[in-house]
């Protein structure tokens, strides 16, 4: 593999990793904001809003699901869930024939104190998106998908190793 600072880069290939450099810094400073508005830490507030998101997306989530979205072990999510059961913004339920499955859903408090927050910060996102016909969207989603995808590859292949261990 070429040493990828010394390769040459085409402007847009470099364009567009600043601009996913840029959306990354960005929603993370969303997190960071409903963080402070809902008085939780970063990564209960982050898990909480997956968790909003996808029960209105009528996708609910499971316990697992979730860890893969935020990236947290079993463990971690389980510890991160109680204390969101604890503060009464989370139910975890058996809705499935399978009854050892667990769903995750956000408490009507949940939903209230994500209200304001959401209704403020999701304008312009909002706006931005629908102004992209949904052949576009579903290109750029496409592309999106394949970096995420060679990023986990990356990540997977890097979980575990020392740097002493990395060719180089």
């Amino acid at each position: 593999m070429d040493d990828v600072f010394e390769a040459e880069w085409d402007a847009p290939q470099v364009e567009v990793m600043e601009a996913l450099q840029a959306w990354a810094v960005a929603f993370a400073e969303l997190n960071q904001l409903m963080s402070s508005w809902l008085d939780l830490p970063t990564t209960d507030a982050n898990a909480l809003g997956q968790v909003l998101w996808a029960d209105s997306s009528g996708d609910p989530l499971s316990p697992a699901r979730l860890g893969q979205r935020i990236g947290m072990t079993s463990g971690s999510v389980t510890v991160l869930l109680n204390r969101l059961e604890a503060a009464g913004l989370l139910a975890r339920s058996r809705e499935h024939t399978d009854r050892r499955r667990v769903t995750l859903r956000p408490t009507p408090a949940a939903r209230e104190r994500a209200r304001a927050f959401t209704e403020m910060s999701t304008a312009e996102i909002a706006a931005a998106l629908q102004q992209v016909p949904a052949a576009e969207l579903e290109h750029h989603t496409a592309f999106i998908r394949r970096m995420v995808g060679a990023a986990s590859d990356a990540a997977d292949r890097l979980r575990g190793q020392t740097p002493s261990e990395m060719p180089g």
